[in-house]
This record gives C-alpha cells, structure tokens and sequence, in this order.
C-alpha cells in the first residue's frame, strides 16, 4: 500500500491488468487487510481522474473512471500464510475457472501481458511465470575453487533470471499443492521434474519495491511522467515480438 503518486503500488499492479482486460480481482490479504479493505471501500476516483465540479461542489462529473468495471473479492488467508496457502484459500473463488493469473503485487513492468497467456496457452504446462533481469545494482562475482576471481560485474550484466511474480496457472496446480509446502519448493519442484513449468524471459522494463531506494526511483519515474509501467497512459505497451525467449524449466 505504499504510494507511487497518488496511488499504492498495489492499485498500479491492478490498473497493469485491467488495461489488457483482466478485470476481476481477488485480493488475498494477511497483514493489515484492514488498510487495504478501507482503502477501496472509500476510494475516490477524482484522485487519478479529470472531473468537472459544478453546483457549488454538490454536482462531480468524472471524464474518466478507474475501477468503476473492476469485480473485488477481498479475501482473509491468513496473517502469516505462505504464498501457496493463500492460493488454496482463495481456490473456492476460481470455480468454473480453467486457467488464472496470479501476482505478488511487489512490482512493476512494461511486460506485454498477452504474449505470456497465448504462449502458456499453446503449450502443455501448468504454470508460467515471467522471468526478468535484476533491477538492483549489486555484483556478480565468480571465482576459482581456491578464491581467485574470475570475473565481476554488475547483476543486470550476467547471466542471472529473477522470478518476477506475474504467474499464470491450470487450475490443476493445486493437485501439486501438499500441506506445509510454499509455491516455489513444493509444487514448482514437481513440475520441473515433469516439464510443466514455463519460464517467459523478459529483458525490458521490470522493477520491484523492496526498499525505500526502489521506492525514489519508481516515483522520480512517475514525476517525470516517464513510468514505464503505466501502459494504460502509453500508446504502445512493450513488442511482444522483441526483448524475450521462452524456455522450460
């Protein structure tokens, strides 16, 4: 609930999605949901939106309007739940559904959103996750068994891939779900040795929220009205075609 602008970053995260149409949103809420719950429950629109004040303040009429076609389910799953229980509460809601998205809502991207549900889509897995560069300014360092070092440099510049938190699951993940698993030890193993896990790499614009640094660097962004991420204010989102490969994990 940390604000960019005006907005938390969870409301950007929301916003990313319903701009490529995913408008129905189950939020799975532990610490503070009672922040967040008050947060929509008095929302108002004319934060983020132009509006025309007439009778005295008594008449607004919004020229646009954020959430007013957006479906909330607010959810309690639990104060200190893993990632993977808060999935399995919130199970009962997807019924009737056959594929979801699913998001730790800690970061940001510029990510063409379709390219990764019509690969998923076309290929036999049951999870994919978008797989990006780090954001953070830290080394890589590698050395020889006796400590000599071979080669240092800046993360972005090495061959690492982060899990950047944008999912998309089969509704049959939650057969790989055992009772004190989280999401990446327990089920993402099982699909490895299965080949069921899809990892979509992205080099563009990805930048999580971590720390108060991150935190000045995406609203310096968004004062300069040069957010990346804002693909509802872009005219074209990132290439689908460029920036990316696919590979299985």
């Amino acid at each position: 609930m940390v604000n960019i602008g005006h907005r938390p970053v969870l409301w950007h995260v929301m916003k990313y999605y319903a701009h490529f149409g995913h408008k129905d949103f189950i939020l799975c809420l532990g610490h503070q949901s009672e922040v967040i719950k008050d947060y929509f429950l008095h929302y108002d629109e004319c934060v983020s939106n132009d509006f025309t004040l007439s009778q005295g303040g008594k008449k607004i009429n919004l020229a646009n309007s954020d959430i007013d076609d957006w479906t909330i389910s607010f959810v309690d799953t639990g104060r200190d739940s893993t990632i993977q229980e808060r999935l399995q509460a919130v199970e009962s809601y997807l019924e009737g559904e056959q594929m979801f998205l699913a998001n730790y809502s800690d970061s940001l991207t510029d990510f063409h959103l379709p390219a990764l549900i019509s690969r998923f889509m076309r290929e036999d897995k049951l999870a994919a996750f978008l797989c990006v560069k780090s954001s953070h300014t830290f080394h890589v360092v590698e050395t020889a068994a006796n400590g000599d070092v071979s080669s240092i440099k800046q993360v972005s510049e090495a061959d690492v891939w982060l899990n950047g938190g944008y999912f998309v699951f089969r509704k049959d993940i939650f057969k790989y779900m055992d009772d004190g698993d989280n999401l990446v030890n327990g089920p993402f193993q099982k699909l490895i040795q299965e080949n069921k896990l899809l990892a979509y790499k992205y080099d563009g614009f990805w930048a999580c929220m971590d720390t108060f640094k991150e935190k000045q660097c995406l609203e310096d962004l968004s004062s300069r009205g040069n957010a990346p991420w804002q693909v509802w204010l872009n005219q074209k989102t990132a290439d689908p075609t460029s920036n990316h490969g696919v590979h299985s994990g």
